[in-house]
């Protein structure tokens, strides 16, 4: 399996998730998951992480981190490995827990903050399919979920300490308007329709600006991985063919497929099947509309 690719510079936000091996549980009960809370807050002592939020499902995990140190890879892989190993020898069982590499997408917290707490936070009252729903009837099993940190921002138990709760400034400028103002926030979710922020991905990789997501290429081009190579060239030709796509604007069809073709490097044939054959062929002689 190719090794995912990672973005790290100091002061990098992510949304972490991570599986179970074939989607099997990684917490059975309550003792998991207080060991693996555990587990998170010696983890932010040893790398000196800020965890802004969280959510434990049965079979996976959420977790919004902040890495001041830019050393998500070296938190991570101590984070699991130990959790793994504290797991195997309660359960008596052995070999990998969770399924491949954690997945971790890097994000702008000034735009995406509030979208992607609520996103996460919502998890165990969600549906699994597309479009999201959010069953109106569910706002008090949300309320009552103990694992994860939406309690926490609504105020209704204390934060542990290495939880950090600043994220409350993005609805208030006191703690108490703030959590008041994030439960309507939550609550207005209830009985509609939820957008999903990886909708706004760009890459599969940055949920941010124009801004972040040219940091996450500059930070790539410095690394010698072969994932990390093919990703920036695949993305850079990307760039590149939106941006000949953008002067072709308004342009006579010949010229628009002349400028796609020879300055951004797209395939004819691509551009006819994405496009339909007929805008295309529109104009040809020969051509004949049925």
């Amino acid at each position: 399996m190719p090794r995912a690719v990672r973005v790290e510079f100091a002061g990098a936000v992510y949304h972490v998730m991570a599986r179970g091996n074939e989607r099997r549980e990684v917490f059975r009960d309550e003792k998991d998951r207080e060991r693996f809370l555990e587990t998170v807050a010696e983890a932010v002592e040893r790398f000196g992480l800020l965890v802004h939020a969280y959510c434990l499902m049965p079979n996976h995990y959420h977790v919004i981190v902040e890495t001041p140190r830019g050393n998500l890879s070296q938190a991570m892989a101590w984070l699991q490995t130990t959790y793994t190993v504290r797991f195997n020898r309660r359960h008596r069982r052995s070999g990998h827990l969770f399924q491949g590499r954690y997945k971790a997408q890097l994000i702008e917290a000034d735009g995406y903050a509030q979208e992607l707490v609520r996103y996460i936070h919502l998890n165990p009252v969600r549906s699994r399919g597309r479009p999201v729903v959010i069953a109106a009837d569910r706002a008090g099993e949300l309320d009552r979920y103990w694992w994860s940190s939406h309690r926490d921002y609504g105020g209704w138990r204390r934060a542990p300490g290495w939880l950090s709760t600043n994220w409350l400034r993005y609805w208030g400028r006191r703690r108490a308007e703030a959590q008041r103002e994030y439960r309507k926030w939550m609550r207005s979710a209830f009985g509609g329709l939820v957008a999903s922020p990886w909708e706004k991905l760009r890459g599969g990789l940055v949920l941010g600006s124009e801004r972040l997501w040219e940091t996450a290429k500059k930070a790539l081009r410095g690394k010698a991985g072969l994932e990390d190579r093919l990703w920036l060239q695949q993305h850079q030709q990307r760039d590149a063919q939106e941006h000949v796509r953008q002067l072709a604007a308004g342009e006579d069809w010949r010229v628009q497929l002349w400028m796609r073709v020879r300055l951004g490097g797209e395939k004819m044939l691509r551009i006819g099947s994405r496009a339909g054959v007929s805008r295309w062929q529109r104009g040809r002689p020969g051509y004949q509309t049925s």
